[in-house]
């Protein structure tokens, strides 16, 4: 997997994906961005969100489940200090459909504790927490 990074402008930037997606990332205006893109340091938080989300739909479907939706809501907390690493995250699921709330619960831990790469390496300085709710 590759990207490339082009700085742009102040602190504006725009990453590009191997598979020729692009997105732009800013700084707010205090340091000198103009506040028009993603933060890098949300980048990754929506990139966890997607991982996980990616997972709990696949496995859920694996299951056999009548998944209709799925939500993932991210809450973080970072270091004060350089570097300011994430130090806790907590990931709020809100999935939709007929569903079992064991298989929910199972798919979601597997996504956290064994399938998702992103949350694995984020577990590395931050706490995660999660937690779910089913709506039919």
């Amino acid at each position: 997997m590759n990207t490339t990074v082009r700085w742009v402008d102040k602190m504006m930037m725009v990453g590009e994906s191997g598979s020729g997606h692009a997105v732009v990332m800013d700084g707010p205006e205090e340091i000198g961005g103009k506040n028009l893109g993603i933060r890098p340091m949300e980048m990754i938080l929506i990139g966890m969100g997607g991982c996980t989300t990616v997972d709990v739909v696949s496995t859920l479907k694996k299951m056999r489940e009548d998944i209709k939706d799925c939500l993932v809501q991210i809450k973080s907390e970072r270091s004060p200090q350089e570097p300011k690493v994430f130090t806790k995250i907590h990931v709020h699921f809100i999935v939709k459909g007929k569903l079992d709330y064991k298989k929910v619960e199972r798919a979601i831990n597997l996504s956290i504790t064994k399938y998702c790469s992103a949350s694995i390496m984020l577990n590395k300085t931050a706490l995660i927490t999660y937690d779910f709710e089913i709506q039919q």
